[in-house]
C-alpha cells in the first residue's frame, strides 16, 4: 500500500500565533487604549486626593509610594459616586462598545434606575482602577526593564535602575530575565484586565431586569398600536371597499332595468369613497402621530352608515332604547361605531340583501349592541352552518375591541327559538352578533 501524503506540521504553530494575537492584536490594543482612558478618568480624582494627602501629611512627598496609594484609596469612593450619575452609563457604554470588544448587549442610554446606576458605578470604579494600574505599569515599568537589559552592556556609564531592583543587576542572567519580565508585564496585565472587563461589561452595562421589563412593555405597546392600526384599516377601509363592491355590482345589474336605483348606488359609491379617504387619513394620522388628524367616527355618525347600507338595497331595521350618543365617552362611542360597522359589513357580504336588524340598548350601565341577519340558504343534511369569517380578521378585531373595553361579545348562528330548532332538522338560519360594553371606566 502506498503511503498517503505527508501532513505538514504547520498548523501546530497556530496556538502560538493565536497567543501573540491575543496579546498584541488589534483587540488587545483597543482594550489597552480603553484601560488608558480609564486611567485618564481616574486622574482628576486622584489629583484632588493627592493634594489633600499632601496638605494633611506634609512630611510625605506626593511622589512617595505610600501617599500615592492612600490618595488612590481615597479617590475610589469619589469615582464610585460619580459613577452613580445617569450619564455615566452613556459614556462608559459607548467606550465599552467601541474598544472593549465585549460579546453581549451593552446599553448607552442614561441609567434611569438605581439598580442600573449601582452597576454602572461598580463598572466605572473597576474601569478606572484597572486603568490606573495599567497606566502606571505602562509608564514606569518598561523604562526600568530597558535599564536592566542595558546595564550589563554599559557598565558604570549606565543609568542606575530604581533602588528596589538594583540588587538584581549584580548577575547578568538575573538582570536580563527581570528586564524581559518587566517589559512583558504591562502587556500581560493589560490583556488580563481587558478580558476581565469584556466579560463583565454585559453584566454591569447591559440591561437590568427593570430595563428588560421596560423594553418588553415598549414592544407590547408597539404591537398594541400596530394591532389597533390594523383594526382601523380593516374596519374602516375594508368595510368601505366591501360596500363599494356591493354597490357597484348592484348598479351594474340594474343599470338598464332600474336607472334610478343605479344612480342612487353610484351616488352611494361616491359618498362611501369620500368616507373611506377620510378614514384612511385618520389611520395615516395614527401612524404619523399627527395632532390634527381627522376625527374618527362615533355613534353620532351612525345614521349616515345606515343610509349607505340601505342605498345598496339592504333592508336595515334600526332601533335604539335609552341611547344618548352625546353623553357616551369618546372611546366607547368610537368602538361601538366600529362594531356596528363590522356587523353591517358582514351582513351585506353574507346576507344577500336580506333584512338586517340593528339594536342599540342601554341597560344597567351597559350598552348592548345586537346585529342579526339571515344566513345564506344551505343544503339540507349539513349539521353545522357554513363559517362566515372566511379566515378574515373582522371577528378577531371585534373581540380585541370589546376586550379592551372590558365588555363581552358573542357571535354565531342561532335558530328562531335559540341555537337550534326544536326538531333538530335544521341547525340555524340566522347570524347574531351581540356585544355588551360597560358605560363606566372604559379601558
Amino acid at each position: 500500500m502506498l503511503p498517503g501524503p505527508a501532513v505538514l506540521p504547520g498548523p501546530a504553530v497556530l496556538p502560538g500565533r493565536r497567543g501573540l494575537r491575543a496579546l498584541l492584536g488589534r483587540r488587545a490594543r483597543l482594550r489597552w487604549m480603553h484601560l488608558l482612558l480609564g486611567a485618564a478618568l481616574l486622574m482628576p480624582f486622584q489629583l484632588l486626593t493627592s493634594v489633600a494627602v499632601a496638605v494633611v501629611g506634609p512630611g510625605s512627598g506626593p511622589s512617595a509610594l505610600l501617599p500615592q496609594l492612600l490618595a488612590l484609596a481615597l479617590a475610589l469612593p469619589l469615582v464610585a459616586a460619580a459613577g452613580l450619575l445617569p450619564v455615566a452609563r452613556s459614556l462608559e457604554g459607548a467606550m465599552a462598545r467601541t474598544l472593549c470588544g465585549a460579546d453581549g448587549e451593552i446599553l448607552t442610554a442614561p441609567a434611569d434606575s438605581w439598580s442600573a446606576r449601582r452597576r454602572t458605578s461598580l463598572w466605572f470604579t473597576l474601569h478606572t482602577l484597572l486603568g490606573g494600574i495599567t497606566g502606571a505599569l505602562s509608564l514606569a515599568v518598561p523604562p526600568a526593564g530597558v535599564l536592566l537589559l542595558l546595564h550589563p552592556l554599559l557598565g558604570r556609564h549606565a543609568l542606575q535602575p530604581p533602588a528596589p531592583i538594583q540588587p538584581f543587576t549584580q548577575h547578568l542572567w538575573l538582570s536580563t530575565a527581570l528586564g524581559l519580565g518587566l517589559l512583558v508585564l504591562p502587556v500581560l496585565f493589560s490583556g488580563a484586565a481587558g478580558r476581565a472587563l469584556a466579560r463583565l461589561a454585559p453584566r454591569l452595562l447591559g440591561p437590568t431586569p427593570a430595563d428588560r421589563l421596560a423594553a418588553a412593555r415598549e414592544r407590547a405597546d408597539r404591537m398594541a398600536e400596530r394591532n389597533r392600526v390594523a383594526r382601523e384599516l380593516h374596519d374602516s377601509v375594508g368595510h368601505a371597499l366591501s360596500v363599494v363592491g356591493i354597490q357597484a355590482a348592484a348598479a351594474a345589474r340594474l343599470l338598464r332595468t332600474d336607472p334610478d336605483f343605479a344612480a342612487a348606488a353610484l351616488t352611494a359609491i361616491e359618498e362611501t369613497a369620500h368616507d373611506a379617504v377620510a378614514e384612511l387619513d385618520h389611520v395615516l394620522g395614527l401612524l404619523r402621530d399627527e395632532e390634527d388628524r381627522t376625527a374618527p367616527h362615533t355613534l353620532a355618525d351612525l345614521p349616515a352608515l345606515l343610509d349607505r347600507a340601505r342605498a345598496v338595497g339592504a333592508a336595515v331595521d334600526y332601533a335604539e332604547d335609552g341611547l344618548e350618543p352625546a353623553t357616551l365617552p369618546g372611546t366607547l362611542s368610537r368602538e361601538a361605531y366600529r362594531i356596528v360597522q363590522e356587523g353591517l359589513g358582514n351582513a351585506l357580504k353574507h346576507a344577500d340583501g336580506a333584512p338586517v336588524q340593528v339594536r342599540l340598548t342601554v341597560r344597567e350601565d351597559t350598552l348592548q349592541i345586537t346585529v342579526v341577519n339571515p344566513l345564506r340558504p344551505r343544503p339540507r343534511g349539513r349539521t353545522r352552518p357554513r363559517s362566515r369569517t372566511g379566515g378574515g380578521s373582522g371577528l378577531t378585531g371585534m373581540h380585541e375591541r370589546v376586550r379592551l373595553l372590558r365588555g363581552t361579545l358573542e357571535a354565531g348562528p342561532v335558530g328562531p327559538d335559540g341555537p337550534d330548532r326544536p326538531d333538530g332538522s335544521d341547525a340555524a338560519d340566522r347570524w347574531r352578533l351581540a356585544a355588551g360594553l360597560p358605560l363606566r371606566n372604559p379601558a
